[in-house]
């Protein structure tokens, strides 16, 4: 498939509509553009880690190449989730690219290959884990917001039910990863303690 992009403003949507596939133009406010929208916002928050692995401590660490690797390709896979999100049903063409079982087993091999090096949790852990770590977990609640706004879509029908499971088990794995990448690269995990008390007032300087 070969696309061209010629120019990057239109001035089509100042009306505060945009286009879908097909052509039809729907309100930018529309359930369908807030799901794609917020697969595209996931997507590049997950650039956004790919570009903290490249860089400083984990640019040397293999497992931190491996993580980028396998963080590039959900990268496309989610272009394609967002891609079918942006098709409406009266508008699904023949050899389009769905998200399916496939898509969603695979997400499960990556989270099982990975639990092996991960202690069980006995409590609740905090966002973090270095850089990458705390970035992962950004991801997934971006990704868990995505899933809150596909599956209306779902029930109504607008959209296959497999692209909610895929955002759902994604965010299970970005938890795994974040989790596996502070392990492998020596950062602690923070756990929710219940009842913590606040840290004690700082002295006044006389």
């Amino acid at each position: 498939m070969s696309i061209r992009i010629d120019r990057v403003y239109t001035r089509t949507g100042d009306d505060g509509t945009t286009g879908v596939v097909g052509g039809k133009r729907v309100r930018k406010d529309s359930p369908r553009i807030g799901a794609y929208g917020d697969v595209d916002e996931l997507n590049s928050v997950l650039g956004q880690v790919r570009a903290e692995l490249a860089e400083g401590e984990y640019a040397k660490n293999a497992d931190a190449r491996n993580l980028d690797l396998t963080l590039g390709f959900i990268q496309q896979e989610l272009f394609d989730l967002g891609s079918e999100l942006a098709t409406p049903k009266d508008a699904e063409y023949e050899g389009m690219i769905r998200i399916g079982e496939v898509n969603v087993t695979r997400l499960e091999e990556f989270i099982d290959a990975l639990q092996p090096d991960l202690a069980p949790l006995k409590s609740f852990i905090l966002p973090g884990g270095g850089r990458a770590g705390a970035s992962l977990h950004v991801a997934r609640t971006v990704c868990r917001r995505a899933e809150r706004l596909v599956t209306p879509l779902v029930a109504a029908g607008e959209t296959s039910p497999w692209t909610a499971r895929y955002l759902n088990r994604l965010a299970d794995l970005l938890f795994v990863q974040a989790r596996w990448i502070a392990v492998k690269t020596g950062k602690p995990e923070a756990l929710w303690q219940h009842g913590l008390k606040p840290p004690g007032a700082r002295k006044k300087l006389s």
